[in-house]
């Protein structure tokens, strides 16, 4: 019987795929376990896990369906550990005639693929991951000829296509966005929800990895391991985050806070860009359920998560196609300073960065407020080379697979793009940490205090970066105030000074 090979990546998880809607004894499917995936950068512990966990889980769901899976563990003697020669291993060994792999969503896998196609001698194919909403090039598509891709431009055409809070042809209340409606502080602690967690033994796992010799960061208890690794507990989180967290999920979405590491927040990223759940199912259900629940849930708090999904996930997804692989090397403010040692320990005098920090470490995840306006903010104004900063991000979330990551960090964050993800670099002095929630309280530093000892560094550090690229950002039109603002102040030379003193000595804050 001639044999399809059919390749299923560790981020391909998607169980509702049209390739598994009935067995086939001619199709055998390829999973594995790889160094070349675990060590190309170092990875947080505890999302190795999660993938290896979510993987062996799927594996199992097919073979319990009737199809047949070549599953290879890390440790398993004919475990090649590279994707190119393990499929090459098995087309010669089982006389496999045509070889099948869904698009990877990453640039270097879908170039490794498509070179190894090009050197087999038997028919291959690649197919949609029928995961996303938006194809690779719809964004190139929208914005051809433009220079800036505007996220609520295409935003709005997707809540048009696929009629999401809609009213006929209008957006539901005649209004597309409440952003400005969800930017509160925390200030009631009676508001927070316990965490749905989906505990589970991972000894397994972890004595495979340290055996194996393995590599990662952050930290794991072995017996408290809590992230969803199926379809089932992925779709239990999304139920509880409906009936438990939706109703104040816009309000406090950018809230800082030491009270809670998850506030409000879904937690299904993993569960998404591993596709165990569909974006158009989370979103469909959401909306389902405010439509249920208007009197409890407002409507700008769905909006803020569809917004998430349906706008930013699939516009970087877009950005990421339209732009790589040249966008990975962009480093529009010429920066080149190594991270300090303490991204890794979170031993910083600086608690916004402390709390940041040691929360990714402990737990693999922070959301999109400390990514982007604590540790984020920090590494652009202290002019940490990208390439460090995307090494970081990309290791140490449980979440991060480089299509979403990069153009967050490269692009949003760090501004190395020039402006093509965010018209603005997003940079604060203290005053925007300490209005979002309680991270300045017990701080080393005083965030009211821009010079001398004590003062925050966040404060001259925002002026310093401002000052020393002024040629590159004095036209922005969304900036010209904080140059007239700059022009003003009589106190220059002293920010200058403060923050020549913080850059030079990174590894004391």
């Amino acid at each position: 019987m001639p044999i399809t090979l059919r390749l299923i990546l560790g981020d391909q998880l998607n169980s509702l795929h049209s390739w598994f809607t009935q067995p086939n004894p001619s199709v055998r499917y390829l999973m594995m376990e790889m160094r070349q995936e675990t060590d190309y950068v170092r990875h947080h512990i505890q999302k190795i896990h999660a993938f290896f966990l979510a993987m062996r889980h799927f594996a199992q769901e097919l073979k319990q369906q009737g199809h047949r899976v070549h599953y290879l563990t890390l440790d398993d003697p004919s475990n090649t550990q590279s994707l190119t020669a393990q499929l090459q291993l098995l087309i010669e060994k089982e006389g496999v005639e045509k070889f099948e792999y869904q698009l990877p969503d990453e640039y270097r896998l879908d170039q490794l693929l498509k070179n190894f196609c090009l050197g087999i001698s038997i028919p291959s194919e690649a197919v949609d991951t029928e995961h996303f909403l938006s194809s690779r090039d719809s964004l190139q598509q929208l914005f051809a000829g433009k220079k800036t891709y505007l996220m609520e431009t295409f935003y709005r055409e997707m809540r048009k296509k696929y009629a999401v809070l809609m009213d006929g042809k209008e957006p539901i209340a005649g209004k597309w966005n409440f952003d400005h409606d969800n930017r509160k502080a925390l200030k009631d602690r009676s508001l927070l929800k316990k965490p749905r967690l989906h505990a589970k033994q991972v000894q397994h796992i972890s004595q495979l990895l340290e055996a194996s010799g393995v590599k990662s960061i952050g930290n794991l208890d072995p017996d408290k391991f809590y992230w969803p690794t199926s379809r089932e507990e992925s779709l239990d989180l999304l139920h509880y985050f409906c009936e438990e967290l939706l109703s104040n999920f816009g309000n406090y979405q950018d809230a800082l806070t030491t009270w809670d590491p998850y506030l409000f927040h879904s937690r299904l990223s993993f569960s998404l860009n591993s596709k165990m759940l569909s974006p158009l199912e989370v979103i469909q259900t959401v909306e389902a359920y405010w439509r249920g629940h208007q009197e409890d849930v407002g409507l700008a708090q769905v909006e803020g998560f569809i917004r998430q999904i349906l706008g930013w996930r699939e516009y970087m997804r877009g950005i990421y196609w339209a732009k790589m692989p040249e966008f990975a090397q962009l480093n529009y403010f010429g920066h080149e300073r190594k991270l300090p040692s303490w991204f890794w320990t979170g031993k910083t005098k600086m608690n916004c960065l402390h709390q940041s920090i040691t929360q990714s470490l402990d737990l693999a995840y922070a959301h999109h407020i400390q990514r982007l306006m604590v540790t984020g903010n920090f590494t652009l104004l202290a002019g940490i080379h990208p390439d460090k900063v995307d090494q970081w991000y990309l290791g140490i979330y449980i979440d991060a697979i480089e299509w979403v990551e990069i153009t967050n960090t490269r692009g949003m964050s760090q501004f190395a793009d020039g402006g093509i993800v965010g018209t603005k670099p997003y940079v604060s002095s203290a005053n925007y940490i300490k209005k979002q929630g309680n991270y300045c309280s017990g701080c080393a530093y005083q965030a009211e205090k821009k010079t001398g000892e004590g003062a925050c560094p966040f404060n001259s550090l925002y002026w310093h970066f401002h000052a020393r690229n002024r040629e590159l950002l004095e036209k922005n039109p969304r900036i010209g105030m904080v140059y007239r603002t700059w022009d003003k102040m009589g106190n220059q030379q002293e920010l200058i000074d403060q923050a020549e003193y913080y850059l030079a000595h990174l590894e004391e804050l």
